[in-house]
């Protein structure tokens, strides 16, 4: 306990300003994903032929080691905040894509026909049906994409990004368990306090008919 205290004293300032700017970065990535993946997903679904290279793309770019990412954009964005954010969405991308066009290619087509027999436009097609019914498949995206993204926004302290990366390698640097603990523990209770936002969003945002359905099936 005595430990805790004295790291608390002498760290506590820099746990709250690094864990801020480690939630920034991470959601940051997330909602730029979330803004191009969504949209793109849905709009795959109408070009499946080019939709398969377009994830192929996607998954080849998420195989690409994280270092070696910030170290092709280091050249490019220089180091800091920005060039953290861009190579993390990079990452963000592919869950949310693949759930999105998943999701919204299950989506029963006796729904979409009856739709469009009451005279939807493609875009109320896709607000009022297609969306709602696979708002599950596509939060689990963002869910997955949000856990990954807050572990790897540890990397961003390379780029001089900041975020509680800085402890951790502060802490192997220094052969400091303490700091290491003291950047560990903060993203991993990040990730799942997020994680559990996010499945409470999911069912806020899932309309309650869809869910009662769901729930009676």
């Amino acid at each position: 306990m005595e430990a805790i205290n004295q790291f608390f004293q002498e760290n506590g300032h820099n746990l709250l300003v690094q864990t801020w700017q480690h939630l920034y970065i991470s959601l940051a990535a997330v909602v730029l994903g979330i803004i191009v993946a969504v949209p793109l997903g849905i709009l795959l679904t109408r070009s499946p032929k080019i939709a398969n290279f377009v994830i192929g793309v996607v998954s080849v770019l998420q195989t690409v080691p994280s270092l070696a990412i910030l170290a092709f954009i280091i050249p490019i964005m220089g180091v800091g905040t920005g060039p953290a954010i861009v190579a993390l969405f990079i990452y963000a991308l592919l869950p949310i894509l693949r759930n999105t066009f998943i999701g919204v290619r299950s989506v029963d087509k006796n729904l979409i026909e009856s739709g469009r027999g009451m005279g939807m436009t493609n875009w109320q097609l896709i607000v009022n049906v297609e969306i709602p019914n696979s708002i599950s498949v596509i939060m689990a995206g963002i869910r997955l994409s949000a856990v990954y993204i807050i572990a790897w926004a540890t990397l961003a302290s390379y780029i001089g990004a900041g975020g509680l990366g800085d402890f951790i390698f502060n802490g192997l640097n220094l052969y400091r368990p303490d700091l290491i603990l003291g950047g560990a523990i903060p993203v991993t209770m990040l990730a799942l306090l997020v994680e559990f936002f996010l499945g409470k969003l999911e069912v806020y945002l899932t309309p309650k008919a869809i869910r009662e359905s769901r729930n009676n099936g």
